[in-house]
């Protein structure tokens, strides 16, 4: 899950206003349509991305983030006794353009992380994103930041964020693999929003162990086969997909999913944002085996693959 759309908006209205930051409105139920997803309001990917401007901005401070983390790990295991969850999120989106200190917003992750695993049976970990819109140098910080604070609950490194002109992910090859000698795991988005070619890009210049969405992998046999050969996994976000306009429909879905089971190539099932697409696990499933799109063993053969891929230590 992405902290920025997994915060109940009812939290989210509480740490504005304790922040006094100024919102567009003093109505809270318009503020709910603002920051969740609605079939008439999002009509594109770069719309959805549009919405974490007023999650990220309220957010930002050490405060905001630790209550953030705690909420969201809490409130997954109170609504579906979800019991191994990694959060990912960008620190250097929420610490005002560095007017707050970098270190301590992530030590304020911790906190909200250690906290909700003392109070609940919770494992729990938190995935530093790096950014597609970033300078080099502010993805390598965010890299040293991931790996200064491993034993702290730090399990991982992403890239995501919006589409930027001239970003290459190959660019990252020697991130990537400073990040892997140091312990953590890999995990890139492509083939969401970009098409096929963006998942051979990632698979041959940093390895990951996961690729975040993917399912534009099913447009060339070639990329299918690659994955399959590799056991990279996809972590796929039904819902997400579907209401960034990246899956059209229902048929596309389940066409996708019946390729992927075709090459046998390994995927796990997600939420992508909770709150703000309105939905949680159990619907998630629930939206699958209904709508015939995945049946009863693919559930559970893709919820025991989540736990075996995890870059949390269950041990």
């Amino acid at each position: 899950m992405h902290l920025g759309s997994s915060v109940d908006p009812a939290v989210m209205w509480e740490i504005a206003h304790a922040q006094g930051i100024k919102l567009p409105t003093k109505d809270y139920w318009n503020f709910v349509d603002m920051i969740t997803v609605n079939k008439g309001k999002v009509k594109s990917f770069s719309d959805y991305l549009e919405l974490f401007k007023w999650t990220d901005l309220i957010q930002s401070s050490p405060i905001a983030v630790e209550k953030s983390v705690y909420q969201t790990i809490a409130g997954a295991y109170r609504k579906n006794n979800i019991t191994l969850i990694e959060l990912r999120f960008n620190p250097m989106k929420r610490n005002r353009n560095g007017e707050q200190d970098l270190d301590q917003i992530m030590m304020a992750a911790v906190r909200g992380m250690d906290r909700a695993s003392l109070e609940y049976p919770v494992k729990c970990g938190i995935i530093v994103c790096l950014d597609r819109s970033f300078t080099y140098k502010q993805n390598e910080i965010l890299v040293q930041k991931a790996l200064k604070y491993m034993n702290r609950g730090i399990v991982g490194i992403d890239i995501a964020g919006p589409y930027a002109e001239g970003f290459r992910y190959s660019d990252y090859k020697g991130l990537y693999k400073e990040a892997r000698k140091g312990g953590l795991g890999l995990t890139v988005h492509a083939g969401e929003d970009e098409g096929h070619k963006s998942v051979i890009e990632v698979m041959e210049s940093l390895e990951p162990d996961r690729i975040g969405h993917g399912v534009r992998s099913v447009e060339d046999s070639g990329v299918l086969d690659m994955l399959k050969s590799s056991g990279t996994v996809l972590e796929v976000c039904p819902s997400s997909n579907i209401n960034t306009r990246v899956v059209k429909d229902l048929d596309h879905l389940k066409s996708i999913f019946n390729t992927l089971k075709e090459h046998h190539v390994k995927y796990t099932l997600n939420t992508d944002g909770p709150e703000m697409l309105m939905t949680n696990l159990r619907k998630e499933i629930n939206f699958l085996l209904s709508n015939g799109i995945l049946e009863k063993q693919d559930i559970v053969n893709a919820n025991k693959l989540a736990f075996e891929s995890s870059f949390i230590r269950q041990s």
